[in-house]
């Protein structure tokens, strides 16, 4: 039996134990059934027993049956302004697609690895180049914008190297396109782009949120230079780290890919298209206006102004301005190719993290941590930010940090630790997973290119996650012993 059908039956059946049994003590009826729907959907998440997008359905059936929220409820916790942010991003990345703007910065990408770079150097250096950009936007725009290139340099190399490869035929073993660099750069560039959201506050949502929290429970105020003393170090272990890890899994050594090939074959002329220019400029404005939100909300009626918004407005002057040769920047049939899978695959990580919250499983792993007072406080760090790094993986990073950095708020209080020492380590842990294409938008776009077998990044996100534990713990009390 394959691991698809192992995973169809134990998924339903993990659900059906939750049922049909008592919840753990302290434990809500409803949040013992949640706990079920995810072992359910992690189940057919990670074995791909059906087709993603569809087991993203799961919580419109079973909240609402389970008494934790009606359907109408259910179905709005679908859509968040992460999505509208998706959708307009997709449409930026297709619109650079079809001015061929992508090629052109792929090609200065290319350049820095130079003309002996190998294989694992170019992935290095994609990763190096979102987590840069995911520092100062957030990471699911880098991921958007960064993918193109990465598509661009793929095509150009599978393209000359096609002598060397098998055509693709049915079945997982006969994919070589999803093998060596093929399925690594998409998936580098997903992991970096989440590592580097850590590097700054701005980065991620989830860093302000977790900072917001510390400073309303224990009166900790982290400011921008002292979170990025603590996050910088992460990002510069962490990138080589993921690179490693993907480079081994996706065996990149071992497959042909030409660096010099790929870039004779997205060679472009070295003038600018009129389309180019007038793309860059409307790229440049967003790009200027997601840096600058946290400086222009405070003028503006509370919620208008977010990523999401900043996206959708850009995909108007796509649509509405026209590139220099008689048509708009992009067409509808373009863009109706946006992946609408994906973004309702996301979705339905969005409302399986509102069922954890709404039922009080969030709350219930939370305050399961407050028995961890009577352990030595390094072991009380590592478990911390184990269990944190495992609820993010299936709940949203927001409705993580939501709901355990109080608990580590009180239970830095209640050690008379220094804050730091554990509160930093759990802010970053918010943000730190990598198993699940439904994880995080990253890994929902990377996932959204059809070059990643399931089993590859399920086992380099694992791998990812066990070493993030040791890593942001170790670096957090690194940093604070020398400050």
């Amino acid at each position: 039996m394959d691991a698809r059908r192992i995973g169809l039956v134990i998924g339903p059946l993990a659900f059906a134990l939750t049922v049909f049994t008592q919840p753990p003590g302290g434990m809500p009826g409803e949040a013992w059934l949640v706990a079920g729907l995810v072992l359910w959907m992690a189940s057919w998440w990670m074995t791909e027993a059906v087709p993603l997008t569809v087991t993203a359905l799961l919580p419109f059936l079973v909240l609402p049956f389970g008494g934790v929220s009606t359907a109408a409820e259910t179905a709005s916790t679908y859509y968040s302004p992460i999505l509208f942010l998706l959708l307009g991003g997709a449409f930026i990345a297709l619109c650079i697609e079809r001015t061929g703007l992508h090629k052109r910065l792929s090609l200065a990408i290319l350049r820095v690895v130079g003309a002996g770079g190998g294989r694992t150097r170019l992935l290095l250096a994609f990763m190096i180049a979102a987590a840069l950009l995911s520092m100062l936007i957030s990471n699911t725009s880098t991921t958007l914008i960064m993918m193109p290139m990465a598509l661009a340099v793929l095509a150009g190399g599978e393209a000359l190297a096609g002598a060397d490869r098998a055509a693709p035929t049915a079945g997982a073993d006969a994919e070589p396109f999803k093998e060596g660099l093929s399925g690594a750069l998409p998936m580098g560039i997903a992991f970096a782009s989440s590592i580097g959201g850590l590097g700054t506050i701005v980065g991620s949502p989830t860093n302000a949120i977790a900072i917001g929290l510390l400073d309303t429970g224990i009166g900790m105020r982290i400011s921008f230079a002292q979170w990025s003393l603590y996050g910088i170090p992460i990002v510069i272990l962490g990138v080589p780290v993921a690179a490693f890890i993907i480079a081994r899994l996706q065996r990149v050594g071992e497959h042909p890919f030409d660096v010099a090939a790929a870039r004779e074959a997205i060679a472009c002329k070295p003038d600018w298209s009129t389309p180019e220019v007038r793309l860059t400029s409307i790229v440049a404005l967003t790009f200027l206006a997601w840096m600058t939100r946290p400086l222009v909300t405070p003028y503006l009626p509370e919620g208008s102004w977010g990523d999401g918004t900043i996206a959708i407005i850009a995909s108007f002057a796509l649509f509405i301005l026209p590139d220099g040769t008689g048509r708009p920047l992009l067409l509808w049939r373009e863009a109706d190719r946006a992946p609408w899978g994906m973004i309702l695959m996301f979705g339905g990580g969005l409302a399986l993290a509102a069922g954890m919250q709404e039922s009080g499983l969030a709350d219930w792993l939370g305050q399961a941590l407050l028995p961890l007072e009577d352990w030595p406080l390094p072991l009380v760090a590592l478990a911390l930010v184990a269990m944190i790094v495992i609820v993010t993986e299936f709940a949203s990073n927001v409705a993580t940090a939501s709901a355990i950095i109080p608990v580590v708020a009180a239970l830095t209080v209640a050690l008379e630790a220094d804050p730091i020492l554990l509160a930093m380590p759990a802010a970053l842990a918010s943000s730190w997973g990598f198993m699940l294409p439904a994880g995080t938008g990253p890994n929902a776009i990377a996932w959204s290119t059809g070059r990643i077998r399931i089993e590859r990044m399920v086992g380099a996100g694992l791998v990812l996650d066990l070493a993030g534990v040791v890593l942001i713990v170790a670096g957090v009390w690194a940093v604070a012993a020398v400050v």
